[in-house]
């Protein structure tokens, strides 16, 4: 894996994602970065598992004048994974990753997820795991490539999913509260 970020031309304050994590940059120079990262990212990435010379994925962030080529997300992590099997087929490899039901829940099959900031399609879901399919290029150029079973992997859900699940969630919850209601006062134990 080699490094295709350009840091000639970062300067202190941009946002710059690391391993899928929004951080701001302190410090730069020619070969390195520095970020303050508070206790609350820490608690909630893995980045505290990173140690001297840990592979990351870098990336900058987007200009809304730049070609879109994966899908929309902030850099915010909506929690942590765990590799649960990495299976090898042929060129590619599936990794099933163990994910917070939350999650779970704004996912769909095709849909996407980031997974250490690395946008990827879901090739299966189910109620307590998404699974990927890496492609080589994928695997040479990320860290994906490195994970292995146990691994705890950054997570971030589609954007558009968790909005419309924010947005539903108030309507979901008054149907069935009025269908639990309905039920009770059905069955007379209530008036």
């Amino acid at each position: 894996m080699k490094t295709v970020l350009p840091l000639s031309d970062v300067v202190l304050g941009e946002s710059i994602a690391v391993n899928g994590v929004c951080l701001t940059v302190v410090k730069s120079g020619s070969s390195e970065l520095s970020f303050d990262v508070s206790p609350e990212t820490l608690r909630h990435t893995n980045l505290g598992e990173l140690g001297t010379g840990s592979p990351v994925n870098l990336e900058r962030a987007m200009k809304m004048a730049d070609r879109f080529g994966g899908h929309l997300v902030s850099g915010h992590v909506d929690g942590v994974g765990t590799v649960e099997r990495v299976t090898p087929a042929g060129d590619y490899t599936y990794y099933r990753i163990l994910a917070p039901a939350d999650i779970l829940e704004v996912s769909i099959p095709k849909g996407s997820i980031t997974v250490d900031g690395i946008s990827l399609t879901i090739v299966e879901l189910d109620r307590e795991s998404l699974t990927v399919a890496i492609i080589p290029h994928t695997a040479t150029e990320t860290t994906i490539g490195f994970r292995k079973k146990g691994d705890r992997v950054n997570l971030e859900a589609d954007m558009i999913g968790k909005y419309v699940a924010r947005l539903l969630a108030p309507r979901l919850s008054d149907r069935k509260e009025q269908a639990l209601w309905a039920l009770l006062k059905k069955e007379g134990y209530a008036s």
